[in-house]
C-alpha cells in the first residue's frame, strides 16, 4: 500500500489499516506500507516522523520510504491511500479501496473490501470481480 502521514484519508482509517493488515498477517499474509510523497512539501511526511508514527502506532508492517518515487511510478500509484494486493505469483488481483471510508471513517459495520478481498486471494489466487478504487489525497511528486 502506498500512505502517507498528512493525508486526511490515511489518518481517517490508519486504526483500521492496523487492524486489518494485522489480521491479514495473523492469517499468514504480508503487508508493506511505501511513503512516496516529496517530504519538501509536507514535513509530517518526513522520514523521521513517518519512524515516529510507525513506532508510536505499532504498525504490524515496515513502512518504507521511496525517496526517488521509484516505486510509486513503477507500481502506477497515484493517491494516498493506494492498495494493491497480490497472490503467490506476485500477479496483481487487486487494486480497490479498504472500505467505504472518505476523509472520514465509514461506520464500523461497513464491507471490509481490502480484507475480503486479500482473504478470497488467499483461498483462490484469485482477487474479487468487482473492486471499487481507492480515494485520497495525490501523491505529491517531485
Amino acid at each position: 500500500m502506498f500512505i502517507c502521514n498528512h493525508c486526511p484519508y490515511v489518518k481517517a482509517i490508519i486504526d483500521r489499516i492496523i487492524r486489518d493488515t494485522q489480521a491479514l498477517k495473523d492469517m499468514g499474509l504480508n503487508t508493506v506500507a511505501v511513503m512516496s510523497n516529496n517530504p519538501d512539501e509536507y514535513q509530517e511526511d518526513s522520514f523521521e516522523n513517518m519512524q515516529k508514527i510507525a513506532k508510536d502506532m505499532n504498525f504490524p508492517f515496515p513502512y518504507l520510504i521511496d525517496e526517488t518515487q521509484t516505486i510509486a511510478k513503477a507500481y502506477g500509484a497515484v493517491c494516498t491511500p493506494d492498495f494493491f494486493g497480490f497472490n503467490s505469483d506476485l500477479a496483481l488481483q487487486y487494486r480497490g479501496r479498504l472500505d467505504a471510508s472518505r476523509k472520514e471513517s465509514a461506520a464500523t459495520d461497513v464491507k471490509r473490501d481490502l480484507f475480503d478481498a486479500m482473504s478470497q486471494i488467499a483461498k483462490t489466487g484469485q482477487g474479487p470481480k468487482e473492486q471499487i478504487p481507492s480515494m485520497g489525497c495525490s501523491i505529491k511528486w517531485y
